[in-house]
């Protein structure tokens, strides 16, 4: 068969053809009368195999040792095959997502584009001063799109540049909220802490409807962070966590800072009373825990807490009784003790 026929059958150009036999890898069996070369069926063969293991991967001198050397081993360079794709799909899903990225800027001219580029790199920089000049640069150059900067601070440990980002994409409104949510139900506790956290500096409906949604995640870090954040934007939805963290003395100042403003909400006033009530009745029996809520009750006015705190000055516990005292001394006068004070949290 001639090398115009086996082009045709093989779909091997007659060009590669020839740059395989100078390599070696392939050699017509013959030669017509006229010179011509002249391919038999083992040639043809062996051209498939060729074609087979370049479709692998392989490069030309890897497909000659592949048929040609008896001590060529197929499961090492498989693996090695693997370990190569797999870095080169890496590098191709990089490329993408910073060409989506780079898309999402909508560059005007080339000038955006490599300002835009510079950026993303500096984001990507080792050096922390850097990727903190990038983020806080970030609003008043050319913008880089805010996914870049949520997948940023999912994964910056340095605390200036979290904070910078953070900053950065609190500017940018709802355009990194998306990256952040998915970054809620990552593997790694700190990277679900970092997204809550980005989440919290967020203005807007669409942050506080994520926040709220938070409440009941299974990260316990999480669901704090959620409520602090939920009850500083009014939220009602968080007290029930903020007194949780104020009985178990994780953030309680903060909580009890939070409860006090939301009782500004004659509507709530009530209800964290009651909730605070409720904790020092069937909440924590160790008195540290008791002095903290206790104490959360001197910024919630109305009557259920001073009826409360007047039970509280007659605590067993000395100092649970002494802070109880010390704020109703504070009170206003139509809040004050009254005459007998009524059944609240039992003596412990």
């Amino acid at each position: 068969m001639l090398i115009g026929e086996v082009a045709r059958r093989s779909g091997v150009s007659a060009r590669m053809l020839r740059h395989y036999e100078s390599l070696g890898l392939v050699r017509p069996s013959g030669r017509t009368d006229a010179g011509y070369r002249a391919y038999d069926s083992d040639d043809i063969r062996r051209i498939f195999h060729i074609e087979s293991l370049r479709s692998l991967g392989l490069s030309l001198r890897e497909v000659g040792r592949a048929l040609d050397d008896p001590a060529f081993t197929p499961a090492e360079l498989v693996d090695d095959l693997i370990g190569r794709t797999r870095d080169r799909i890496a590098a191709e899903t990089e490329l993408l997502t910073r060409l989506h990225r780079i898309g999402a800027a909508e560059p005007g001219d080339w000038e955006d584009v490599l300002q835009t580029v510079a950026l993303l790199h500096a984001l990507g920089s080792e050096n922390a001063g850097r990727r903190q000049r990038a983020a806080l640069s970030t609003v008043a150059e050319s913008p880089v799109p805010a996914e870049a900067l949520a997948e940023a601070a999912l994964n910056e440990s340095d605390p200036n540049v979290a904070g910078a980002l953070r900053w950065a994409l609190a500017r940018a409104g709802d355009a990194g909220l998306a990256r952040l949510a998915q970054g809620l139900g990552a593997p790694a506790a700190e990277v679900r802490e970092r997204a809550v956290q980005s989440i919290a500096e967020i203005p807007g409906d669409a942050a506080t409807a994520v926040l709220r949604d938070c409440l009941p995640h299974t990260d316990v870090v999480v669901r704090r962070h959620a409520a602090l954040a939920l009850g500083a934007r009014g939220g009602q939805e968080a007290i029930p966590a903020l007194i949780d963290m104020i009985a178990d003395g994780v953030n309680d100042v903060d909580a009890a800072d939070c409860l006090s403003l939301l009782a500004g909400d004659p509507a709530l006033t009530e209800q964290i009373a009651a909730g605070l009530v409720d904790r020092l009745t069937h909440g924590p029996a160790d008195s540290p825990g008791r002095l903290r809520l206790t104490e959360a009750l001197a910024e919630i006015p109305g009557p259920t807490t001073s009826q409360a705190l007047a039970t509280l000055s007659q605590d067993p516990e000395r100092a649970v009784a002494l802070t109880a005292t010390s704020i109703l001394r504070l009170r206003t006068p139509d809040e004050s003790v009254p005459d007998r004070p009524p059944a609240g949290p039992p003596e412990r």
